[in-house]
């Protein structure tokens, strides 16, 4: 009966919509309202709703253009193109009722899309009283759409409304956008018109449409989870339908249960993937809620402000932007949508790996070489301590040189900094040369240029080189790289090069060449042409579970007799370290001395015999024979207690002789040590963290720790607790054994 009631009610909920759906008013989208700005020269769109099959009559100064509701109460007209100037236009929408927006100009119209730099306000940007009291501008109209999310593309923008320019209100407008368009309006000479959807904070995936999406094949996984929420999808009633099926088995079941007063069971879990997206990070959201609601008012193009959110993917970034590019050029049919963006500026990003961000950089100079696009550069007006550089006046005149050349032809105007093209090997130097360069190179700060970096043919890591301009080339060298074969510029997350042409635009970090591939353990450890490789494992791959790169367990055959372990780690801007330990082998399984998982069944703790050591690390203890090494290697947690009774260890400070606890599937210890020097050789904790692993070589440094919450202040020197492993670069573990022949 109650079923029965509920049907009852939601039937006459859909009678009671569709009465209020045939008794619909005219209604317009939210982004026509007073003071709004139309593109020049291209058919004007203008739509709304009305009640189904009614006429409705649009208005626009002297022309006028009729449409009729459709089954669903849209309609829409187009009317012809308009050019900028003129007195201010109204437009009136006849139907079952009135609707009249007033001050309309014509002119240019760009959507200002991304995060909390483009979200950033004036009053928060340089000198915002200056900017406030000259902000005479009344031809520049400005509209915020409200922040929300929607699981599915929404006909209208959440409430806003067009404003004025003034020193009433531009202190709240976009910076970014705002001194973009006012560069624009000062040399144009017409209004303007910004639609700043943006929002602090957000990733790139939740501006993309779905369909920019699905034309990216490296996106196809995020395809996948959207497709699963959208009711009209068949994956969607696929799961939904396996999941009925089992509510339905269910219920009969549990029916028989209670009739039989026998136990149930929980019903089955809903399919949560299937739940329309609502977070605001969510691919789509966004789009969804605060874009699409706009389409198709006429736009020229797009700026974009946005990618610290998604900085640490590289080159996978490329392909989002792709994705997000093509797929609003795709909902606008515009196929050329003049797209422009900002390189994000240096910053600190706490202990991340230096070279992260540099990388991320790379996808966005891959980025701007897309057709129709081009990018800001701004290092030389972040503030690496400040992800929010203050200076939007400088982002915003940046982005419209870019607008201003490209998509309206202005001659003479130098958009872009210079660009690396080409490099040529030449005795003891490297000639670069670059591109927006034709009134040459030169110093911002009139010292030396900064930020260039080369390795020689032979070379182990980068030097700092120096680096001379010759006409439109760049000549590097170094001293400690007599054949260099690779370089890098701006190759740090802080780095704000002093590069710039002579018109003031500064260069973008860029890396070109090849770097030699060093071999560390062939090069520097000669006992090592006797062993056998068995495991080779690249530790930025860690995590849940262990993958190694190479796996040889099944070609490598007993007996061995000895064990050793190689690791090499390199942190930005210093030369990689690396030790080497053999041992007398600890056991005959393979299965037993890479990494101690849970699933290897390893547990040692335990002397191991016979160990030579081999380090370029300060203060490695180096030798052969020594009769102190023991290893401690378990996937358990652990705490600081001498467990195993190693002489010199101590029961306070984590170190060589440490006791195993549960959770066996817990911490976990791949230590290797050397007690009679009281020194870690290496360790690798922790490697379901990932990045947040413990890796070292030797002794780490003092560091106070409070593990599990306890208040007791502890030390270590065996790397628990370090989280250190994406401080590193490069971070090698090799596993080798010696044959008995």
């Amino acid at each position: 009966m109650r079923m029965h009631r509920r049907l009852s009610e939601i039937a006459a909920a859909l009678v009671a919509l569709a009465t209020l759906a045939a008794r619909a008013e005219l209604t317009l989208p939210t982004i026509f309202s007073d003071h709004m700005v139309l593109q020049r020269e291209e058919p004007i769109p203008v739509w709304g709703w009305e009640t189904p099959g009614q006429a409705v009559t649009v208005l626009l100064g002297n022309e006028s253009a009729q449409a009729l509701a459709g089954a669903d109460g849209a309609w829409a007209v187009r009317l012809r193109p308009r050019s900028a100037g003129g007195v201010p236009l109204t437009l009136a929408v006849r139907g079952s009722s009135e609707r009249t927006v007033e001050d309309i100009l014509v002119g240019e119209v760009w959507l200002c899309s991304g995060q909390s730099n483009m979200q950033w306000l004036v009053r928060s940007s340089l000198r915002p009283e200056e900017e406030q009291a000259a902000a005479g501008f009344p031809s520049i109209r400005h509209i915020t759409v409200p922040r929300v999310p929607a699981g599915l593309p929404q006909r209208d923008l959440p409430a806003c409304d067009w404003k004025v320019c003034s020193p009433e209100t531009v202190l709240d407008f976009s910076a970014a956008a705002y001194f973009f368009g006012r560069e624009l309006h000062r040399d144009l000479g017409v209004p303007i018109g910004l639609i700043n959807s943006s929002w602090g904070g957000t990733r790139i995936e939740p501006w993309t449409p779905l369909s920019g999406f699905e034309g990216v094949a490296p996106l196809q996984s995020i395809v996948d989870r959207v497709y699963l929420t959208l009711p009209d999808r068949p994956e969607h009633k696929a799961a939904m339908n396996t999941y009925l099926e089992a509510l339905t088995a269910w219920l009969a079941g549990t029916r028989q249960a209670v009739t039989r007063e026998q136990p149930v069971e929980p019903p089955p879990a809903f399919p949560q993937q299937c739940l329309l997206l609502k977070n605001h990070q969510d691919p789509t959201v966004l789009y969804n809620a605060m874009v699409h609601g706009a389409v198709p008012f006429g736009i020229r193009g797009a700026i974009w402000y946005q990618g610290e959110s998604n900085h640490g993917e590289g080159m996978l970034y490329l392909e989002k932007m792709k994705a997000l590019i093509e797929g609003w050029r795709q909902v606008w049919g515009k196929p050329a949508l003049p797209f422009y963006f900002v390189q994000i500026a240096p910053y600190q990003y706490g202990n991340e790996n230096p070279e992260i961000l540099p990388r991320f950089w790379e996808a966005q100079n891959a980025a701007a070489q897309l057709p129709g696009v081009g990018m800001a550069v701004i290092h030389d007006v972040g503030d690496i301590t400040n992800i929010h550089p203050m200076n939007k006046q400088e982002v915003g005149r940046r982005l419209a040189l870019l607008a201003l050349a490209r998509t309206y032809g202005r001659e003479g105007i130098v958009w872009s900094g210079p660009v690396f093209r080409e490099m040529r090997i030449e005795e003891g130097r490297l000639r670069l040369s670059f591109d927006h360069a034709e009134n040459g190179l030169a110093s911002r700060d009139g010292k030396p240029l900064t930020w260039f970096e080369v390795i020689d043919a032979e070379g182990e890591d980068f030097v700092q080189a120096q680096a001379v301009i010759e006409g439109k080339d760049i000549l590097v060298s170094a001293p400690e790289a007599p054949r260099p074969v690779a370089v890098r510029f701006g190759w740090h997350k802080t780095a704000e090069p002093n590069l710039m042409n002579r018109d003031g635009l500064p260069g973008a970090p860029f890396r070109a060449g090849n770097v030699p591939v060093i071999d560390y353990l062939q090069r520097h450890v000669p006992e090592a042409s006797g062993y056998t490789l068995v495991y080779d494992l690249d530790l930025a791959s860690l995590g849940a579970t262990v993958t190694y790169a190479v796996d040889r367990r099944a070609e490598v055959r007993p007996p061995f007799d000895r064990v050793a372990y190689f690791l090499e780690l390199r942190k930005p801007d210093e030369r990689t370290q690396w030790v080497y330990v053999s041992m007398k082998a600890f056991t005959d399984d393979l299965a037993r001395i890479g990494v101690p998982t849970l699933a290897s069944k390893a547990h040692f703790q335990t002397r191991v015999e016979e160990m030579n050591v081999l380090s370029n690390a300060p203060g490695i203890t180096s030798g052969t024979g020594l009769g102190m090494g023991y290893i401690e290697f378990w996937p358990h947690n652990y705490g600081p207690q001498n467990a195993g009774g190693v002489p010199g260890a101590s029961n306070d400070v984590w170190d060589f002789g440490d006791g195993p606890s549960d959770p066996v599937d817990g911490y976990g210890s791949m230590q290797v040590h050397n007690a009679e020097a009281r020194q870690t050789l290496f360790a690798i904790n922790h490697w379901k963290a990932a990045g947040g692993a413990d890796i070292g070589i030797g002794n780490s440094p003092d560091k106070p720790v409070v593990p599990g919450g306890n208040a007791t202040v502890s030390r270590t020197r065996d790397w628990t607790f370090q989280g250190n492993a994406a401080q590193y670069a490069t971070r090698r573990l090799r596993v080798l054994v010696r044959p008995v022949k």
